[in-house]
């Protein structure tokens, strides 16, 4: 597994966060900075997705950092990566948009160029940034970004799906046995309540899209990965995503269905192996066999835009 070391963790996130406390954290969960001595001129800011941690872009986080020379920001989303989640009781996207927003601000110290990225939930808040917050001023990197539910086949269930997770009752569905397990950077399943969470972001974000529909600014450029066979988020809308944005601003790698690589697989470098696991031992979560085909064209993507 890619590891980040000790002296990666973000001590001031947790000086910012009052709720959260650095031995509540899991191991490999931390919120994360990677910085060049003497700083960069360039940053990104990276986002997980729903349930998991910075773990999970930690791979793309060290190719931002040590091929293309930002300096590389991971926080970490509010009710993510704990010891005791308690079903994420208290979640909130408010939180969420708190937790990105000081990362930007962190990131953009010095007058620094900013990018901002993410995998599903943390691609659609790096969206949200690209889109409302002036700081972010690079590129737009999203990777199976959550922009609506899956509904079956033709998505048909979506609305049914997305309109369920709002009612009232929903809070009364949360369950607070324990989210860990052998996976020592997610938790065992999305609680109702943070879906929820969730859907309130897809729906903030529909108005932005609305909004640069009808002719509104919106001037990142946009390098957008998915994968064929993704039923968890919808990839219709992602592929849509090109008409909206200015000729030459949209980058899309799809990776094919015959490579069947799973929604939260698309950012993994190498397989995620269970804690305290033992020589030969299968893997949780395999790796994504085109990874380095993908980091390449990203990396065309980003020299581009230096150009």
């Amino acid at each position: 597994m890619v590891e980040l070391g000790d002296e990666s963790i973000w001590l001031e996130y947790y000086d910012a966060f009052s709720y959260l406390v650095l031995d509540a954290v899991r191991p490999l969960c931390h919120p994360r900075k990677l910085l060049h001595a003497g700083g960069s001129d360039k940053a990104i800011v990276l986002v997980h997705g729903l349930t998991d941690s910075p773990y999970s872009v930690s791979a793309i986080a060290m190719y931002f950092y040590t091929e293309l020379g930002y300096d590389v920001y991971l926080p970490l989303l509010q009710c993510h990566g704990l010891k005791c989640a308690n079903g994420m009781t208290g979640v909130r996207f408010a939180a969420w948009k708190d937790n990105v927003r000081f990362a930007v601000e962190v990131a953009a110290g010095g007058g620094r160029r900013v990018s901002i990225g993410g995998l599903s939930t943390g691609g659609g808040l790096a969206f949200h940034f690209a889109a409302v917050d002036s700081k972010v001023d690079g590129e737009l990197y999203l990777f199976s970004a959550a922009f609506g539910l899956y509904g079956w086949k033709r998505n048909l269930l979506t609305p049914l799906v997305e309109g369920l997770l709002k009612m009232p009752f929903i809070p009364w569905m949360t369950s607070s046995s324990s989210l860990l397990s052998d996976n020592p950077y997610r938790y065992s399943r999305v609680p109702v309540i943070s879906a929820r969470e969730l859907v309130y972001l897809i729906d903030e974000n529909k108005q932005l899209l609305q909004h640069i529909e009808e002719g509104k600014a919106f001037e990142s450029r946009v390098f957008s990965v998915w994968s064929e066979v993704d039923v968890v988020v919808r990839i219709d809308l992602l592929e849509k995503f090109e008409a909206i944005l200015a000729p030459g601003n949209f980058t899309p790698y799809v990776i094919p269905d015959k490579a069947n690589v799973a929604h939260a697989c698309v950012v993994l470098a190498e397989p995620v192996y269970a804690n305290d696991c033992s020589p030969g031992d299968s893997f949780l979560e395999p790796a994504n066999p085109h990874y380095h085909l993908m980091m390449d064209s990203l990396a065309r993507f980003e020299k581009q835009g230096r150009q």
